[in-house]
């Protein structure tokens, strides 16, 4: 099994409410998290960081230890399917910036955790998203509280 990383784009709205950042796929166009292969020489969570510039333009706070994980199966050129574990790192936003590396191949957009879920099609990445809403207090969450602080 591959394993390939993610950044999990949050930040509060004027409402004090929860939202995530997706982008679109290059290839299907359906809603995804940034993320990528681990990179030589880089922390996951760094190579997580730089996924989320390269393919949505945000900036901000990464954190070190994994929120969650999910499963997929990657879709290779030849066809094939390469089944792949997706370690995710929560991210919070400060800044999206207006122009950015994939910006002509991918949209981005602001989702609540709930809106966001529906549109994965990876069940355990739904879940994890879910996992967010304000019933279940992200901020609360250690993973997230600790980034809040920095």
């Amino acid at each position: 099994m591959a394993e390939q990383i993610a950044a999990l784009p949050l930040h509060w709205d004027k409402k004090g409410q929860v939202q995530v950042l997706m982008v679109t796929s290059r290839d299907t166009g359906r809603w995804v998290m940034p993320k990528g292969w681990e990179m030589d020489g880089k922390k996951p969570w760094r190579a997580a960081e730089i996924e989320a510039l390269e393919e949505a333009g945000a900036q901000g706070y990464i954190g070190s230890e994994q929120i969650g994980s999910y499963s997929y199966d990657k879709i290779l050129d030849d066809g094939t399917a390469l089944p792949c574990t997706v370690r995710v790192y929560p991210m919070i936003v400060e800044k999206l910036k207006r122009r950015w590396k994939e910006r002509k191949q991918r949209k981005r957009r602001w989702f609540t955790p709930s809106a966001a879920a529906k549109r994965v099609h990876e069940p355990e990445l739904s879940a994890l998203l879910l996992g967010l809403k304000a019933k279940h207090k992200p901020h609360k969450q250690p993973i997230i509280r600790d980034l809040l602080k920095t």
